[in-house]
């Protein structure tokens, strides 16, 4: 059977495509027709450690099978899926993985224990964390979630993370909370009444409300900390001696993503063969819509698809330290560089 968008939820829709539409247009002329040379005769194996499965919203990783974007660089590439940040970066560390798609927090955490690491590349430069919650039940602000029930994707995943966030602006602590983990995309719990509210983003609450979710409160997280979502992270020991092949996934990745934003509706229908979640067509091009505008800011339209605004970020790391969340300042130009990105 067809589903049909109600009428407001079609034009945000509209709304958002249009904008997805302006972005795409705002890429510049150095990513408007990106061309692929013959791959090399050998491929070099690269693995991304994933924060999540592989769903529609990183479409662009999982289609190399018939657009070639890495194969073009010389990579053969692997994605191992994860549970969350924290996932992506003990799969990295663990050896399992050559670089790690992961939120700020999760880095930050990382950082703190002592871990070696470098991030490379700002994947989505947008804050898309919210707190969701039904109408009845009266959570309008981060003060009236003291003694919930709040489900999150898992421990270890940035939707944890921005939470705390959201409970230090009221100056409330994790334990003032019960946290639940209820799984990736997974509205359920809310609409059950097992949690009264949920930690989420903006594609787990656009397909949230695809499956019947209505009436809801939603608290946005870049209301009070708009940093980057997700970056690309490698251990410092690979940003040292493996430079060149860095490039060659980054510029790779870089296309791909570029390649989402220009074409969404072939990116939708390629997510029905790739994806997990990707059954529906008409979904996938309202989450992939909802990504490309995550994946471009003032920053990257000046210096290209990828590039940090390093003041953000630090002002993150300085959040986090206020908030309790990290023990010690972090120094955000010192395990970021950006020398490894591809010329605008």
């Amino acid at each position: 059977m067809k589903k049909i968008l109600h009428p407001s939820l079609a034009r945000r829709s509209l709304t958002r495509l249009a904008a997805a539409a302006t972005a795409c247009a705002l890429l510049g002329p150095g990513l408007a027709g990106t061309a692929f040379a013959a791959p090399p005769a050998s491929l070099e194996k690269f693995v991304v450690a994933g924060w999540s499965k592989p769903i529609t919203e990183v479409t662009n990783l999982l289609v190399d099978e018939d657009k070639g974007f890495f194969k073009a660089k010389g990579i053969e590439l692997r994605y191992v899926p994860g549970a969350g940040g924290g996932d992506a970066l003990r799969n990295l560390l663990t050896g399992q993985a050559d670089i790690a798609f992961t939120d700020p927090g999760s880095f930050f955490s990382a950082l703190e224990k002592g871990e070696k690491l470098r991030a490379i590349y700002d994947i989505y430069p947008q804050n898309v964390f919210n707190v969701v919650s039904l109408k009845g039940s009266n959570i309008n602000k981060p003060a009236d979630l003291k003694g919930k029930k709040i489900g999150v994707y898992s421990l270890s995943s940035g939707t944890r993370q921005n939470l705390l966030v959201l409970l230090h602006q009221a100056g409330l602590r994790e334990s003032d909370v019960t946290i639940v983990v209820t799984g990736l995309l997974n509205f359920a719990p809310l609409m059950q009444g097992q949690v009264d509210a949920t930690a989420a983003t903006d594609t787990g609450l656009l397909v949230g409300r695809q499956k019947g979710l209505a009436d809801v409160n939603v608290m946005e997280v870049k209301d009070y900390l708009n940093v980057s979502s997700d970056m690309f992270v490698v251990r410092e020991e690979t940003y040292q001696q493996k430079k060149p092949l860095l490039r060659q996934f980054l510029a790779a990745y870089r296309d791909s993503a570029a390649w989402m934003i220009r074409q969404p509706d072939e990116a939708a229908a390629l997510a029905v063969k790739y994806a997990i979640d990707g059954k529906d067509a008409a979904i996938n091009r309202e989450v992939i819509g909802l990504r490309n505008l995550a994946s471009v800011s003032a920053t990257t339209r000046k210096n290209g698809l990828g590039a940090f605004d390093l003041a953000v970020l630090q002002k993150a790391a300085d959040t986090y330290l206020a908030l309790g969340l990290v023990q010690r300042p972090i120094k955000v130009s010192e395990v970021v560089s950006q020398d490894l990105l591809p010329a605008p």
